[in-house]
């Protein structure tokens, strides 16, 4: 597909735009739980924009759910199994897609109990989180964030994909996290999620964001 057409816009005014969208969405699946991805590398930051769009949906009255990927990483002793510098590894095998699947999709689909564990591993202490699960009520709104989402075929019934260029990506990314940024060439190439999102929005100066409306 060509070009996305682009408009200037505030970060307040997305947000609210996106909240109020997101009252009105009904999932094709007949579920009552809206889900939503927020997909982008970690230095354009999509989980702040969910969090934002969180809290102007909570003003609203609409419940909702934050759930960050990084909460649903693999052991490092899979994730590292090849080195933790391994392009492969992280672009198909950081993710727990499985255990996604059984404590926040499966949960939320059309039939389901709404009984969510919003994470199960955290990285940084490569132990479970024991977190306590948590009842989103019909109407709820699950906002997940992170990257590479789309990838997954995750029944997401809208996606934001928050983009940056190729310099903008580098330039935003730690030093020490550069060897990632081949997967995110990857992910452009195979998914296109530029082309691919419900609504695309691009924040390489993170004062003035763009998005496709």
């Amino acid at each position: 597909m060509g070009p996305v057409r682009l408009e200037a816009i505030t970060w307040e005014r997305l947000v609210d735009l996106l909240a109020e969208r997101l009252l009105d969405l009904k999932p094709a699946d007949g579920s009552p739980w809206p889900r939503i991805a927020f997909d982008g590398a970690p230095a354009a930051r999509p989980g702040d924009l969910a969090e934002r769009v969180a809290e102007a949906l909570r003003t609203r009255g609409r419940p909702s759910l934050v759930v960050g990927a990084e909460g649903f990483l693999r052991p490092a002793s899979i994730r590292l199994e090849h080195g933790r510098q391994d392009v492969e590894a992280y672009y198909d095998g950081w993710l727990d897609t499985g255990a996604l699947w059984r404590e926040v999709f499966g949960p939320l689909e059309s039939g389901g109990d709404g009984r969510v564990l919003p994470d199960l591993w955290d990285p940084a202490t490569d132990r479970a989180t024991r977190s306590s699960y948590v009842q989103l009520p019909p109407g709820g709104v699950l906002l997940m964030h992170g990257p590479l989402l789309l990838r997954h075929w995750f029944p997401f019934d809208l996606s934001v994909h928050v983009l940056l260029s190729p310099g903008a990506l580098r330039r935003r990314t730690p030093e020490p996290d550069h060897w990632t940024l081949p997967a995110f060439a990857r992910y452009e190439d195979e998914t296109d999620p530029a082309g691919t999102a419900d609504v695309l929005v691009r924040a390489d100066d993170p004062r003035h964001p763009a998005w496709s409306g």
